[in-house]
């Protein structure tokens, strides 16, 4: 496989990365029918999500295992379908949310962009407490290819480079190092010890492209009666 053509099959927006959700959404999947075989229903909170993702879902068998998501983002978010609850709310720190209020916390590529060691800390805490299982997903720092800006390697370069990189290729940094800067410092992604140590009662698991590892799961499946 060429280069640039195994770089645009990485594309966020591309048909394979719809494959590869879809693939996950396996393990999201078992989680929703366990919770539902205990409870009838599940009721999922989605740190950082949108309704477009759970489109990679067959929406009649989310209907039939009653499923229903709150939406929790820093912003307002515009919903008008009856499965999804938005809320705003630092998905850090949630106190309005009691200790297993949910059935399932599910995460996809957010952990990244909570901030610094300690916010990712805090964000795993919550998602540890909110539910009794969990599903985590976040890019993998030693994948080659730089998941947000689709680039190989340059999130290994040092941060001032990779803002120089930002002001050269990303229109939207609209020629300004704060926002280059800003966009750079934003992301932080994680190897497999970090992931291991913040997530510590998980199941782990690498999804791989190409044969390396592309992405890190966490996975927790436990009935709540398991974990009082």
């Amino acid at each position: 496989m060429c280069a640039m053509k195994f770089i645009n099959q990485l594309n966020p927006r591309g048909a394979l990365a719809v494959q590869m959700r879809r693939k996950r959404g396996e393990h999201v999947l078992a989680l929703i029918a366990k919770a539902h075989a205990e409870k009838g229903s599940c009721r999922i909170i989605d740190l950082g999500g949108e309704p477009a993702y759970w489109n990679v879902f067959d929406r009649a068998v989310l209907e039939g295992f009653g499923v229903h998501v709150t939406l929790v983002n820093p912003e307002p978010q515009s919903n008008d379908d009856s499965m999804f609850t938005a809320v705003v709310g630092d998905a850090c720190s949630l106190p309005e949310f009691a200790d297993h209020s949910f059935d399932l916390v599910h995460s996809n590529s957010v952990i990244e962009h909570v901030g610094l060691w300690e916010r990712m800390e805090a964000f795993a805490r919550e998602a540890r407490r909110l539910a009794p299982r969990y599903y985590v997903q976040t890019p993998y720092q030693w994948f080659p290819v730089e998941p947000h800006f689709v680039t190989p390697l340059i999130h290994w370069r040092s941060e001032r480079h990779r803002a120089k990189w930002v002001l050269r290729n990303r229109p939207g940094a609209k020629g300004d190092y704060g926002n280059a800067l800003r966009a750079v410092q934003s992301i932080w992604l994680l190897d497999k010890t970090q992931m291991r140590y913040l997530f510590n009662d998980a199941r782990h698991l690498d999804e791989k492209f190409a044969g390396l590892t592309k992405s890190l799961l966490a996975i927790r499946d436990a009935p709540a009666r398991e974990l009082m």
